[in-house]
């Protein structure tokens, strides 16, 4: 009678069938470790949780490295924003300014016509006061003062020319702000 090998042919002689036992029980030790492993609980746990806490320690230097990332970018946006900002504001500045510039050219201009104009009337007015005898001594020689020393009369009526110019400019500021 003969037995039939598992392992598809007989063994040809004592060398080839102590080949197959050493393969065989290489086999079956690798079965076995697999086993124990498999019945190792403790230990396949300790390896999940030494794997997750090496994915969780990946994680974490991947957040990091995001919000730095996103942190980085907000900041340069905050960066960028800012000099918009600023720009902008440099950019009214300039217009305000150049505005005031022409109201303060136009003060000026109107004071001057102003002045001229009160130099004409305060003349005109000494002279009326001159001739006219009515008029009390005191204002007699007021008016002769102007008249000797026309300058401080000319400030003065310049000063009022420039405060009723800002007064109008500066109202009519206030209704366009007000329209904003």
């Amino acid at each position: 009678m003969t037995q039939k090998n598992p392992h598809g042919s007989g063994a040809k002689g004592p060398d080839e069938l102590r080949r197959q036992i050493e393969h065989t029980r290489g086999q079956l030790g690798d079965t076995v470790a697999q086993l124990v492993e498999r019945a190792d609980v403790k230990g396949r746990a300790r390896a999940r949780a030494g794997d997750l806490r090496d994915k969780a320690g990946a994680m974490t230097v991947q957040l990091r490295v995001s919000a730095a990332q996103a942190g980085h970018g907000m900041q340069d946006r905050a960066v960028k924003a800012g000099h918009l900002v600023q720009e902008r504001a440099a950019q009214v500045g300039h217009s305000a300014q150049g505005r005031m510039t022409k109201a303060g050219h136009l003060v000026q201009e109107r004071a001057g016509q102003g002045g001229h104009a009160l130099h004409d009337r305060a003349a005109r007015a000494g002279r009326t006061a001159r001739d006219d005898l009515r008029v009390p001594r005191p204002v007699r020689s007021v008016m002769g003062a102007a008249r000797r020393h026309p300058r401080p009369v000319l400030i003065m009526g310049a000063a009022g020319g420039c405060a009723v110019a800002a007064a109008v400019i500066w109202r009519r500021i206030d209704r366009r702000s007000c329209r904003s």
